[in-house]
């Protein structure tokens, strides 16, 4: 297999079938993990928050810190990959994940939780996105929907697990211990990776754009920051809204920089390609619409309807195993009705179901909930694959790496996001009330679900400037 122009061929490796075959597995564990990590501490949320003595909506600094980590250093990590190679970059961040890890199923309080899943997310920050790298540049375009949607399908065991097995920890162990899970796996990360991982780098490392980097970053990080503390009267609503005035003023200062440097921390010119630019702003939209719902169905559960953690993992688990079920499918449908009709008729899709789950309340039976759960996870499934491989469809060999990178850093930036607004609009709703009782707490999550589910149907606008035939070199099966 020919390498790409500008990147160094891997080296160390058996034979390039023999990487076909494993490549995918790695990068699935990378994804188990972080999937499993964030899907057990959902489900635990409740039981840790009374542990270290905070409301459970504060809670949310435990998930925000995490992604918000991620979206500042996923900027650097196509850089980083280029210069040191996919191999040694993938092997630290896995490393690196681990000991975050240990580092919170340790912690103390609730500083000491969000520290150590900042650090989590400095190593989430580089292994997933270094290892969708190695994919793009491993598979050619047309196998890489097949191959996206197979490593999905392990790595969707980790939410499949995660909500149950979070729920029997809290229950009859210890929520230390769900953090604990990832030492073992992080171990067998680092062994695949030390044999199987392609070493793919730049010839030629472009300089690193380290002003971009603060301007981005700092950008992000205080956006994150208000959007965290927003209507919590830590500070005055003038001062909340000059920071707000301020992340902007930074973001905008990135874009007239980015457009000005020639090796620009972001390649800003990207977004003039049709279909990254689909796939990257609606996945940004659309993860803003449904990114809190992992953070809000817990909470429904547990603190509203009163089931235990384990029940609450139990309601959850339909979702996954929809997605499990529907990524063998993706390929063929993709080839038969493209791009365009999927995204636009499924993000609707995607929204009515986020307001199906306005139906669930006291006396709603199990049943019913199992249902809208798993089609809501078959939907949001084949939403994330469509977004996740559009953004590649026309991209060439020297920006893959870059688009990887854009791509990644969207898509947490909106996830955590997605947390922080949906866990601000049921406060907002519930008039500042951090501790309902369970009634009051039903209704303003189904205000929320309200809001959400509009919201995500409107991002099917975004879709609407695609041409049919558009993505075809990923959808087509031959």
């Amino acid at each position: 297999m020919a390498a790409p122009t500008n990147i160094a061929a891997p080296n160390q490796i058996p034979t390039a079938a023999l990487t076909k075959r494993l490549l995918p597995w790695l990068v699935a564990v990378a994804l188990f993990m972080e999937q499993l990590d964030t899907t057990i501490l959902n489900t635990a949320v409740p039981t840790i928050a009374a542990a270290l003595h905070v409301a459970a909506l504060n809670m949310k600094a435990a998930l925000t810190s995490y992604m918000l980590s991620l979206a500042v250093f996923i900027p650097i990590s196509g850089w980083i990959a280029d210069r040191f190679g996919t191999r040694r970059v993938f092997f630290g961040a896995i490393g690196l994940f681990t000991f975050g890890s240990l580092l919170c199923g340790l912690a103390l309080n609730m500083p000491m939780l969000v520290a150590s899943r900042v650090l989590q997310g400095c190593g989430g920050a580089l292994m997933v996105p270094v290892g969708r790298i190695a994919l793009v540049r491993t598979f050619p375009k047309n196998e890489l929907l097949r191959a996206w949607a197979f490593v999905s399908i392990p790595a969707m065991i980790g939410p499949f697990l995660g909500p149950l097995a979070g729920g029997l920890i809290v229950d009859y162990l210890h929520w230390r211990i769900i953090f604990f899970v990832n030492l073992p796996m992080g171990l067998v990360g680092l062994y695949m990776t030390f044999r199987h991982m392609p070493d793919y780098r730049a010839v030629r490392s472009d300089p690193l754009d380290f002003v971009g980097l603060v301007l981005f970053s700092s950008g992000i990080a205080l956006l994150s920051y208000v959007l965290e503390i927003f209507g919590e009267h830590s500070l005055s609503l003038t001062s909340e809204l000059c920071l707000l005035l301020l992340s902007g003023l930074l973001l905008w200062g990135y874009g007239l920089h980015g457009r000005r440097v020639k090796f620009p921390l972001l390649r800003l010119r990207l977004f003039g390609i049709r279909t990254f630019r689909a796939a990257v702003v609606g996945s940004f939209i659309t993860r803003l619409g449904i990114g809190g719902l992992p953070f809000l169905l817990p909470l429904l559960y547990q603190v509203g309807l009163g089931y235990t953690a384990v029940q609450s993992g139990l309601l959850i688990m339909p979702q996954t195993l929809a997605a499990i079920a529907s990524r063998p499918f993706i390929p063929r449908m993709m080839s038969m009705l493209g791009y365009r009709k999927v995204l636009l008729s499924n993000t609707l899709a995607v929204g009515v179901m986020t307001l199906i789950f306005m139906t669930i309340g006291q006396g709603t039976p199990v049943w019913e909930i199992c249902v809208e759960a798993f089609f809501f996870g078959l939907f949001s499934s084949l939403q994330y694959v469509c977004m996740n491989t559009l953004a590649f469809a026309d991209l060439d060999e020297n920006d893959e790496s870059s688009g990887s990178t854009i791509a990644s850093t969207v898509q947490q930036m909106s996830t955590s996001f997605g947390v922080a607004i949906a866990s601000l609009a049921t406060i907002v709703l519930l008039g500042g009330n951090r501790h309902p009782d369970p009634a009051r707490m039903v209704w303003g999550i189904h205000r929320t679900f309200l809001i959400l589910g509009l919201f995500t149907m409107a991002t099917a606008y975004v879709f609407k400037e695609l041409r049919p035939d558009d993505g075809a070199s990923v959808s087509r099966l031959h």
